[in-house]
């Protein structure tokens, strides 16, 4: 790819440069030099189409001590046919960007489902749950546009797609969680290397063969940025002596943390509990929370006045919604049966198919009595144990965020409770949540992606 820069100079002599076009690493050392060097980018990007792109970094001696430089370079992977699990443990990741596969949005259908197990058992698991799904999907939008008629003043085409898109909301319900997805991740080098270090010890076989088959493909695309390193202690990689004790310790982290809620009961707070507190002690800041019209985001100083951390039961399909909000902490849970199904699904159907579908999501024979495996398994209708822990402009954005009618009502459902306990604790702070009983909204059919001059692409 050629090098472009655009170059610009302001009134008070400052010199810019906007500059596309580069290798990763290339484009990392380039940041890097100006901390050690005092010539301009111009000189260095010289320096660059002499020695080829992606060997820049090779004729320079690294010593900084830090992995700074590898957060100046940029890669985008695109990882496709795993499993919903595998995809949330990607994205356990406060620094994680990108997209993935909307089941509200997709038919999934016509998805592979990750089999672990690979038996009869399993195969008879996966079929049975995936025909419910797929042969009950026009019952189902019948069953809501008999519910929410349209109105005079809605386009038909946009109807329609609303009422698509709430049935693909309910019968997700009953989607395995083992259903293959596809997402992206863009990331810098130096968070690649530290978070597939963390996957690659991950008590799950897919998981962790995914993060070693990624830092292949890294080591290979950039080879100065340590990805060959970071492969000791798995997969059969001798580590060196002064890396064992890390090891161990990253190994038996991966192991008995990955789900660090798993051993707790959570009956106590089926509804909501919240707990933490916040300082306010200025009145200049009082006044301005007051006043904060919608959509501002508050300063990441303000963080400093304290967090609030929330816990309730929601079900997983829902939790892979509000594990998309990065700007906290969102303890990763384990898929269980435990906690039971969450109604709603079963009160979107007619009572003949609320039975079947009670059989189809409670009379599961789990082919396996791992833990981690049996969640391939599980629907994502079932509850786990949700644990949230935001600072306060995080959690402003997220109760406002996720409060729409637009959101699965679910989870719309547990962020009202919040957006509820949080104005009787906090009054005085401005909080635009849609408290709306009524969830079901046409505009869920304008949430397309469409090519200009009239062609369409997913999500449909």
């Amino acid at each position: 790819m050629e090098i472009t820069i655009e170059a610009r100079t302001t009134e008070l002599g400052a010199q810019l440069f906007a500059v596309d076009g580069l290798h990763p690493e290339d484009s990392a050392m380039l940041q890097a030099l100006y901390s050690r060097s005092s010539e301009s980018v111009i000189a260095h990007l010289e320096k660059v189409r002499a020695t080829g792109s992606g060997k820049f970094m090779l004729s320079y001696y690294v010593g900084y001590g830090h992995k700074s430089i590898g957060d100046c370079g940029s890669t985008t992977t695109f990882i496709e046919d795993v499993s919903l699990l595998a995809a949330k443990a990607i994205q356990d990741n406060p620094l994680y960007s990108g997209q993935e596969t909307s089941t509200r949005f997709l038919d999934m259908s016509k998805r592979r489902v990750v089999d672990p197990i690979d038996n009869a058992q399993s195969r008879a698991t996966v079929s049975a749950l995936m025909n419910f799904y797929a042969s009950n999907q026009e019952r189902v939008r019948a069953l809501i546009a008999e519910r929410h008629p349209r109105r005079e003043n809605e386009s038909e085409v946009t109807y329609q797609k609303a009422v698509t898109a709430r049935a693909f909301d309910v019968m997700r319900g009953f989607l395995p969680a083992g259903v293959s997805t596809q997402l992206s991740w863009h990331t810098n080098l130096r968070q690649a290397g530290d978070h597939l270090q963390r996957l690659a010890r991950h008590p799950s076989p897919e998981v962790a063969g995914i993060a070693l088959g990624l830092e292949n493909a890294l080591a290979g695309l950039y080879s100065s940025s340590g990805f060959d390193k970071n492969r000791a202690g798995v997969s059969g990689v001798t580590a060196s002596e002064g890396s064992a004790e890390r090891i161990a310790w990253e190994s038996a982290y991966a192991r008995d943390f990955a789900y660090p809620h798993q051993l707790e009961r959570p009956s106590t707070y089926l509804d909501l509990h919240a707990s933490g507190s916040l300082t306010l002690d200025a009145a200049a800041w009082a006044r301005a929370l007051a006043t904060r019209p919608r959509g501002c985001v508050l300063p990441h100083w303000m963080t400093s006045f304290g967090q609030l951390r929330f816990a309730f039961l929601l079900d997983f399909g829902s939790f892979r919604d509000i594990q998309r909000q990065r700007n906290g902490v969102c303890a990763m849970p384990l898929l269980t049966m435990e906690h039971g199904f969450e109604p709603w699904y079963l009160e979107q159907l007619d009572e003949d198919l609320r039975a079947e579908a009670a059989r189809a999501a409670y009379k599961l024979e789990l082919p396996t009595s791992d833990p981690v495996l049996q969640q391939y398994y599980v629907p994502i209708g079932f509850r786990v144990p949700c644990h949230l822990t935001y600072a306060l402009p995080a959690l402003l954005y997220v109760l406002e965020l996720r409060t729409s009618k637009t959101v699965h009502p679910t989870l719309r459902k547990k962020m009202l409770k919040m957006a509820e306990w949080f104005r009787g604790r906090y009054p005085d702070i401005a909080l635009h949540a849609d408290a709306d009983a009524d969830d079901w909204t046409v505009r869920r059919g304008l949430h397309t992606i469409t090519a200009r001059g009239g062609g369409v692409a997913a999500p449909q």
